[in-house]
């Protein structure tokens, strides 16, 4: 499907909400249980392009995976560290997770020789600060056949030997957590320093976590230092694993009934205890929508009651940035989102790319290179979709597409008229396939 116009809710939402596994949960989970010493089933897990990709390049590099998409599970047979094939041709799409945690994953293999690359998207992602530290360790080394620090390269990949590495991480966490997934592995003890700060820190405390669940925690952890004793080996002490719901996913049902009314349940999202982007409660909450914990759900409803700041900082949870933005027409005041600078070498420019949509309709926005502020004009929108709907372009980005998705819910004309269409909705397969479906199975009757 090229596009999608969308037909806004006549009336408030109501139901109950099942939401895919998380993507960032899945493909950790993947790695670790290849690196583990035991056979573990993924349970709950996310089925899209994403994991698909890293399940591929994991079965391409030897191991033996086997899915079951209709039960959500994924069985993996780990092998202590040890990369099976010592030669293999990946290709890992836009997946960041897959490029930045396979690359580090594939250093541990002494005498491998890897080819990369992915989609044009992912050539211009960064992926240098990883590169820089494995080459500076001895572990890998990349022969680039495009623009230097980008893919796609050849990896020859000469073993983790211990001692000291340091990594910027400056661009994206994913690179941090890639080489701590690593380094417990090495054949000797290995220290891993952060050069600088981080961004999204919440997915670096979901890389230690989960390697804790699996049974390894650093010996130490303190002023951006990780030591790790080397020669270890991960093992999760129980039969399956389970994937908690995608928290970012979530922030458009948390966003739903503030745009169209109504109330929502969402199923086993009353005890996230792993992803930090569940924190958009709070940003939902400063905005008028409560939310109850009840039971392994979580209750969704405006209140009628708000206390909006003029800013938000999205650092730490910043792929939720553009489900608040998406929603900025319809405040009643200016918003500054700030902290989301890395957010513009991430599968667009995301900055840009939600201040040029919100443009289109109608909006005055001023874009820094960190931070994005909306002066919403409600008067601006219904004129600029009196006649037809606008059509919102996606950039190949699927949280572009939902979150005006979420948006576009919302009766502008008072008339049940579609005022939004979304461009090339099926990337949304990246992270939730089936995001349109889901939401249309909630309107209304």
């Amino acid at each position: 499907m090229e596009q999608l116009t969308l037909s806004p809710f006549s009336k408030p939402v109501t139901g109950t909400v099942s939401l895919p596994g998380s993507k960032s949960i899945t493909n950790r989970a993947l790695v670790l249980a290849a690196l583990s010493r035991e056979s573990l089933t993924l349970e709950g897990a996310l089925f899209s392009e994403d994991t698909q990709i890293m399940a591929a390049a994991l079965k391409t590099l030897g191991f033996t995976v086997s899915t079951d998409p209709a039960g959500k599970s994924i069985f993996i047979i780990g092998r202590g560290g040890d990369i099976p094939q010592a030669e293999a041709e990946l290709n890992i799409g836009n997946a960041g997770t897959a490029a930045r945690f396979l690359t580090a994953m594939l250093a541990l293999r002494r005498g491998g020789r890897y080819q990369l690359d992915g989609s044009e998207a992912m050539r211009k992602r960064p992926i240098k600060g990883l590169l820089d530290a494995l080459a500076a360790a001895g572990a890998a080394e990349a022969d680039f056949a495009g623009e230097p620090g980008f893919f796609p390269f050849v990896l020859t990949t000469k073993g983790f030997a211990g001692g000291a590495l340091s990594v910027d991480a400056s661009a994206s966490s994913q690179i941090l957590s890639a080489l701590l997934m690593a380094a417990p592995l090495a054949e000797a003890p290995l220290t891993v320093e952060l050069a600088g700060e981080t961004v999204s820190k919440p997915f670096v405390e979901m890389t230690l976590t989960m390697m804790a669940q699996f049974g390894i925690e650093p010996q130490s952890a303190e002023g951006g230092q990780y030591a790790f004793n080397g020669e270890q080996s991960y093992y999760y002490n129980r039969p399956a694993y389970v994937i908690e719901p995608d928290a970012t996913a979530a922030s458009y049902f948390l966003a739903l009934p503030w745009v169209t009314g109504g109330s929502l349940n969402l199923r086993r999202m009353g005890r996230i205890a792993l992803q930090g982007d569940i924190g958009f409660t709070e940003v939902m909450a400063a905005l008028g929508v409560e939310t109850a914990s009840e039971g392994e759900n979580l209750a969704v409803s405006p209140t009628g009651t708000a206390d909006i700041p003029d800013s938000f900082d999205f650092n730490a949870i910043s792929d939720t940035f553009l489900t608040l933005a998406a929603l900025t027409p319809l405040l009643e005041k200016p918003l500054t989102i700030t902290g989301i600078a890395h957010t513009r070498k991430q599968e667009t420019d995301r900055v840009n790319a939600m201040a040029t949509e919100l443009r289109k309709l109608g909006q005055k926005v001023d874009e820094t290179e960190d931070s994005l502020t909306v002066t919403p004009d409600l008067a601006a929108m219904k004129k600029a979709t009196a006649d037809a709907p606008v059509a919102i372009d996606t950039y190949h980005d699927h949280r572009v597409a939902m979150s005006f998705g979420i948006l576009g819910c919302r009766d502008l004309h008072g008339d049940g008229r579609p005022w939004i269409t979304i461009n090339n909705p099926g990337c949304c397969a990246k992270t939730f396939p089936n995001f349109f479906e889901v939401l249309e199975d909630l309107r209304p009757s």
